[in-house]
């Protein structure tokens, strides 16, 4: 089955409603906006080389889904993933190729991993005066374990994936002999019983700016060269037979939850001492790691929320509210720009001068 050949959950596809939009002035003009991005792949650091800049607007997507189905966010055709699925829906109703889509997703996460609180950007060469029927065809087109939950208008300054400051996961155990039916796609089932106390006790360990070198996968080339991250905290909260384990961070390399939580699973079974984990960190060695676990089941892991900066959700006033008529961009995370009021910092004279300025805006990051 593939993605851009013809996936049976999209394969019939309706007809798009009317979308409203501003093509941009033409470069004669100099009033045109242009884009620097950088693709989904490449290194994480300040020497990263950009793409070549690209007319257009920049637009924020907050997504969630169900990825029992899919390889994955990252782009490939066979299996399908997230980013291939979501790519052919923005090509039918932007009606743009996908080489000038420029989407790039905040995490990629692996096959089989959920979210609720995915974030991507996307370029297109034109401005809409309205986000509502983009937000409807997009989820008309998009099978319905994924919806767009909302589209809003972002800063030139915004990278849905370098922008980041933090990211926040889940992951779920149902600890008990037998299994939920309805968790079955969505915890990991546990019969041992878990002894949530020293879990708690062994995940406070992780807390902090650590080198979490011994809990990366190195399988994938994840562009991120620094393996010091920063845990703000890690809780453990027990529901019932259901164990939620929360994450937050500054960022996370290849499987590094999965290999914490699979190491906290052992602790909980009691097989071997919490004070096992600052032993494994210190020896920054990922073999280590697996004399005691591999990676734990990728359906028990939710990606919940993306954390920026409250000037990267600022909407430019050249743009619409978002689709879901909002004057600001809502993190999860609590971060939220807010868009001057009517009179504050406008321009008049037309689209042409806030264009201007949010051209001038992206001259001063280049």
């Amino acid at each position: 089955m593939t993605c851009y050949g013809g996936v049976a959950a999209a394969a019939a596809l309706p007809s798009l409603p009317p979308t409203t939009l501003t093509t941009l002035p033409s470069s004669s003009s100099n009033t045109s906006v242009r884009v620097r991005d950088v693709g989904s792949g490449g290194a994480e650091h300040p020497n990263t080389v950009l793409k070549p800049t690209v007319d257009g607007f920049k637009w924020r997507l907050l997504i969630s889904y169900d990825g029992t189905h899919y390889k994955g966010w990252q782009f490939q055709q066979t299996p399908p993933t997230i980013q291939c699925i979501l790519e052919k829906a923005l090509t039918r109703a932007t009606k743009l190729e996908r080489k000038d889509l420029h989407l790039v997703g905040a995490s990629r996460t692996d096959g089989g991993v959920h979210a609720w609180g995915q974030v991507a950007h996307f370029v297109t060469p034109f401005n809409y005066d309205s986000l509502d029927s983009i937000h409807a065809a997009l989820n008309g087109l998009l099978p319905p374990d994924i919806r767009v939950r909302e589209i809003s208008a972002v800063v030139p300054e915004f990278h849905a994936r370098f922008s980041a400051k933090g990211k926040t996961y889940h992951y779920k155990i149902f600890n008990d002999t037998v299994m939920d039916p309805f968790q079955r796609l969505y915890a990991y089932h546990v019969t041992h019983k878990l002894n949530a106390a020293v879990m708690r006790e062994a995940a406070n360990h992780f807390i902090g700016t650590r080198d979490f070198s011994a809990f990366v996968n190195s399988s994938r080339n994840d562009g991120v060269p620094n393996p010091v991250k920063t845990i703000f905290r890690f809780d453990i909260i027990k529901m019932g037979a259901l164990l939620q384990l929360e994450v937050e961070g500054s960022g996370f390399m290849y499987r590094q939850v999965r290999n914490m939580v699979a190491l906290l699973l052992q602790i909980g079974k009691e097989a071997i001492s919490p004070d096992i984990v600052p032993k494994i960190l210190a020896t920054r060695d990922r073999k280590e790691l697996a004399k005691y676990t591999l990676a734990a089941p990728p359906h028990g892991l939710c990606l919940v929320a993306v954390k920026y900066n409250e000037e990267h959700l600022q909407l430019p006033l050249v743009c619409p509210t978002t689709s879901l008529g909002r004057h600001h961009s809502i993190s999860k995370c609590g971060a939220a720009g807010i868009r001057p009021s009517s009179g504050q910092g406008q321009t008049t004279g037309g689209i042409g001068p806030l264009v201007k300025i949010y051209n001038s805006r992206l001259r001063k990051r280049m």
